[in-house]
């Protein structure tokens, strides 16, 4: 056995004190660890500023192009007919209208017109027309109108509807809190129909079946 130790050539050697001195004076090289959390803090702001106006833009923007938000001309009696005619809208039936976010029905069917006018609140009874918001005042999901009731059915937790937008009271008819909510509408001169889809009256409290307010559904059986 020898008496000698090896002396490894890249043992690590301490720092001088001018080293050291020199490594406080010059500037770090590549990115310190507080200027990447700076950076990091100061990127997601932009990302989260960034994303609020899109939000802000995309709700504002409708109302710019005369969409959703804004007023909307639907058409006369006439029209609404010619364009929905494999439903029942004479009879009462809700249709649809996409762009407007909205179903339209006659209020009394024995009476095949508008009546010129406006109603501010959604009513419409005067005018012999109703204009409901599509959305659900439960959890926002669209209700449909079923044909072989005539009326509107949530298909998300089964809130029930009379062909008029009013809810139905009771567990057995979903959960919704009140009936579906309204637009405000016009009929001009020519019999027009008009909507300020910008100003939306909320539904009235739900209505026992059987009780004056709501209108009975045409069969015992509906569509979900």
């Amino acid at each position: 056995m020898s008496n000698y130790h090896l002396q490894p050539a890249d043992k690590p050697q301490a720092l001088t004190p001018q080293a050291l001195r020199s490594l406080r004076q010059d500037p770090v090289q590549g990115i310190s660890r507080r200027t990447l959390l700076r950076r990091s803090i100061g990127g997601a702001t932009l990302l989260w500023l960034t994303e609020v106006a899109a939000g802000s833009i995309g709700f504002l923007w409708p109302s710019a192009k005369a969409g959703f938000g804004s007023v909307i001309k639907i058409g006369t009696i006439a029209e609404i007919k010619a364009a929905n005619s494999s439903l029942p809208f004479a009879q009462g039936f809700p249709v649809y209208y996409q762009a407007a976010r909205a179903y339209i029905m006659l209020i009394d069917p024995s009476r095949q017109e508008f009546i010129p006018g406006e109603d501010k609140t959604g009513d419409g009874t005067a005018l012999n027309v109703r204009a409901l918001y599509q959305k659900c005042p439960h959890l926002g999901c669209k209700p449909n109108p079923c044909l072989k009731n005539f009326w509107l059915e949530c298909p998300c937790h089964g809130s029930r509807y009379d062909r008029l937008g009013i809810k139905a009271l009771g567990a057995q008819f979903g959960p919704a809190p009140r009936s579906m909510d309204r637009f405000a509408i016009t009929v001009d001169a020519n019999g027009t129909l008009v909507l300020d889809t910008s100003k939306i009256t909320l539904g009235p409290l739900p209505v026992a079946v059987g009780q004056p307010g709501i209108i009975p559904p045409k069969s015992p059986i509906g569509c979900i």
